[in-house]
Formats: C-alpha cells, structure tokens, sequence
C-alpha cells in the first residue's frame, strides 16, 4: 500500500512514537482508527448509490470481461473480421447544394459513381482490380 513496506511501516511507526510521545499515542490512534472506519462507510455508501443509481444492470456487468489486460489485438481483429453483424457502409451519392459548388457537386456525383460501381461484384473467372500504388 502507497509502496510502505512492513520495514518501512515500523519505522514509521517508531518515529511516531518519539515525535508524539506515549502520552498523546493512544489519542492519535483511536483518531486513525475513526478515520479508517469513516473513509469504510464512505466507500460503501458510495458503492450501495451507485448500484441504486446504475440499476440492476450494473450489478451483472462482467468487469472481468472489460479488462484491458485481456485485449489481445489478434483476436479483436480476427472476431472483427469474421463477424457477420458488420454491414458495409452505404456510399454517399448527394452533397447539399449549399455546402459545395455546382462544379465540385458534379465531380463528386462522378466519384460517388465511380466508386459504386467499383464495388459491384466481380463477374465469375474475372481477375480482382489491382493497384500497383496501395502497397
């Protein structure tokens, strides 16, 4: 805790019997305890509100499950990429007229087009496209 080691807390512990002296010991000790079992109470009330507040829900999170020791980049990208809820994405075929010109509206229409008709399937026996630049 906070790095103390058990040598390190006794002596500590020694120092702080010479500075405070055996007299005033007791007082600071029972003032410690009291502020260890307030802090406690603190944590649980927090812990209780927050369960009321989250709901049910909260309580069946499997925080195992979320921690990020576990993430294994590999298997993220091979359930990603087997994953069959995944849908491709609908292209952009129009742009408001206020944001573009007229002349940058239709090379865009263009573009749209061209890049919806690169993606039509390929016709069986035909060879994939190739671009000698993407790698």
């Amino acid at each position: 805790m906070f790095g103390l080691s058990t040598e390190k807390f006794v002596i500590l512990a020694i120092i702080a019997v010479f500075v405070l002296g055996p007299e005033r010991l007791p007082h600071y000790a029972a003032q410690l305890a009291k502020l260890v079992k307030q802090l406690r109470r603190m944590v649980d009330g927090a812990k209780e509100q927050l369960s009321q507040e989250m709901g049910d829900e909260f309580n069946e999170v499997d925080w195992q499950k979320l921690d990020p020791r576990q993430y294994d980049p590999r298997r993220i990208i091979r359930d990603a990429l087997l994953d069959e809820a995944v849908r491709p994405v609908a292209p952009v075929t129009a742009v408001p007229a206020a944001v573009v010109s007229k002349e940058d509206a239709a090379a865009f229409a263009l573009a749209a087009e061209a890049a919806a008709a690169a993606r039509a399937p390929l016709a069986v026996g035909e060879p994939a496209p190739f671009d000698s630049e993407a790698t």
